[in-house]
């Protein structure tokens, strides 16, 4: 059941026990002792809570990335490349490559992308950001991984890929 019907059947299962509760009120409550009324109380909102609304958890997946190497964009990619923070720097575009081990054993989904990427003089490229970009998709085991970037045009080259890992979710995850 996806979580719109849940939700649904939760509402009007909420509305029939007030409902319920209030013509119980009128014709049983005053025979009732306190306590029994407490604990039937207690009794229907641990059962409307157990069997309605739990939703599957999702638990995020650390994925290990290996093997990485870059080169320079296809034309048809890089060209025209410009800095993201804004300013419209002329820009080199570049492809990072690896592979992406799933250990999970289920697909992982929106898998964030989180690494250093440093010039030939060690400086950053890519100044207080870590998250470089997402895989949406990675099957269990070993796969192929490519991530596009792109760096200030003035920055020197070779670059020095450092601390790249990702992590995901088992389930798919609105965005």
């Amino acid at each position: 059941m996806d979580s719109t019907a849940a939700n649904l059947v939760c509402s009007f299962s909420v509305f029939h026990l007030v409902y319920s509760l209030s013509v119980f009120h009128i014709r049983v409550l005053p025979m009732l002792p306190r306590n029994l009324l407490i604990g039937l109380l207690a009794a229907c909102l641990w059962l409307l809570t157990t069997t309605l609304g739990a939703a599957p958890a999702l638990a995020l997946t650390q994925v290990k990335l290996s093997d990485l190497t870059y080169e320079a964009c296809p034309e048809e990619i890089g060209a025209g490349a410009v800095t993201s923070d804004g300013s419209g720097a002329a820009a080199n575009c570049f492809l990072i490559t690896g592979k992406a081990n799933n250990p999970s054993g289920k697909p992982v989904y929106n898998a964030d992308i989180f690494g250093r990427v440093y010039d030939a003089n060690g400086n950053p490229v890519m100044q207080n950001r870590n998250r470089l970009g997402a895989i949406e998709y990675l099957p269990p085991g070993t796969s192929d991984f490519q991530l596009r970037i792109s760096v200030p045009a003035n920055q020197p080259t070779p670059l020095q890929l450092e601390q790249f890992k990702a992590s995901g979710f088992a389930g798919q995850v609105r965005r």
